[in-house]
């Protein structure tokens, strides 16, 4: 009998591209040319946007309406759909739909480690998630946020850390003069809204002497950012360049790396700046820890510390040494553990281990877990 190539439909309901949706166009791009790919969504931007990333992969727009999804979905009858979530009750209709395949494995990727106070929309995650045939979050710590948030039980979702191309390690440019006037610039790449807290970070720059910031990202918070520094006295130490297409190619400007955020799940400028040999100062929130070990490869604070922050940034500002020391052990372990590559091969692995399952019980009752 033939063995046909495994078809895979990745779907996003996403508006927009983000962390998430570049995420799933590297895996797109990486993963193995033996598979077949149909992208989805509800987005004809992110829709082309991942689908730009391999020449072979079909694209599909859908409408808002749930039928569309459910002929959508029947009509390709993919081997696997893979759906990625930017918050957990995200894609409920994509959900609905693809469990009622039933030759079709489904397999969900919560980006966001997140909890919902809408009674109705926690009851529609928790139903919908029992039912899929792998659940994914992208690092230990979302893992068991998800199975606590929606009573999933333990070690019912799996790890796989975003994982981003490395493009190689960028040198210290400013060394030689940090040693003489202590002047550096820390870089934030994210989008400008609350969840990154890009405000703590100027309040703790206006606390740092010859440090200036550069803040990669677009938003609503944009005119409050640009007012605060005003207030702050610090408005020609930031610099705003709005929505950068290829972050990676100002790290080499960046002394430091700083992501403040009240949120995250597993951010790929941390893992870029991680590559890129330069240090983090990040907060305890999400997946964070996993790769930022705090005084070994880069700084922890809490989240909304502004003094905590300040301290961390003073303390690299006057020790290029130590910069540099955790900038390669950063490299060393984002080399090891959070590349393209690797993550790609997490999910082969994972769709082929799907496909060994039997799936007779799942349309109806939660699949048993371990």
């Amino acid at each position: 009998m033939d063995k046909h190539p495994l078809h895979v439909v990745v779907y996003t309901d996403s508006a927009g591209i983000g962390g998430a949706e570049i995420s799933l166009g590297h895996l797109v791009a990486t993963a193995s040319e033996d598979i077949q790919f149909t992208i989805t969504g509800v987005s004809s931007v992110v829709v082309d946007a991942i689908a730009s990333r391999r020449s072979s992969a079909r694209r599909v727009v859908l409408s808002d309406n749930p039928f569309s999804h459910l002929a959508t979905f029947y009509s390709l009858q993919p081997d696997i759909i893979h759906i990625n979530l930017c918050t957990p009750w995200a894609c409920h209709a994509a959900l609905a739909a693809a469990l009622g395949l039933p030759y079709t494995r489904v397999i969900r990727v919560d980006q966001l480690p997140l909890r919902t106070t809408d009674a109705i929309a926690l009851w529609k995650t928790r139903f919908l998630s029992l039912r899929v045939d792998a659940h994914v979050a992208v690092g230990e710590a979302s893992c068991r946020r998800m199975e606590d948030f929606y009573a999933l039980g333990r070690n019912s979702v799996i790890s796989i850390p975003n994982g981003v191309p490395d493009c190689g390690e960028v040198k210290e440019h400013s060394t030689d003069q940090s040693i003489t006037n202590k002047s550096i610039i820390v870089g934030s790449v994210g989008r400008l809204d609350a969840m990154k807290a890009h405000e703590i970070l100027l309040k703790a720059i206006a606390q740092v002497e010859q440090t200036k910031v550069v803040i990669l990202g677009e938003g609503d918070e944009r005119h409050y950012l640009e007012a605060l520094a005003d207030k702050l006295s610090i408005r020609d130490r930031v610099h705003l360049p709005g929505w950068v297409e290829h972050p990676q190619s100002y790290l080499s400007t960046f002394d430091v790396v700083a992501l403040p955020s009240r949120s995250e799940g597993f951010p790929l400028a941390m893992v870029e700046a991680m590559l890129a040999a330069r240090p983090v100062v990040a907060t305890r929130v999400g997946s964070i820890p996993e790769a930022i070990l705090d005084g070994k490869t880069g700084l922890l604070i809490e989240k909304n510390d502004v003094d905590g922050l300040a301290i961390a940034l003073q303390r690299l500002r006057d020790n290029p040494a130590l910069r540099i020391q955790l900038g390669q052990a950063a490299r060393d372990m984002a080399l090891a553990n959070f590349t393209v590559e690797a993550m790609t091969q997490r999910y082969e692995r994972l769709w082929q281990d799907v496909m060994t399952r039997s799936r007779s019980s799942r349309l109806w009752v939660p699949r048993p877990r371990d």
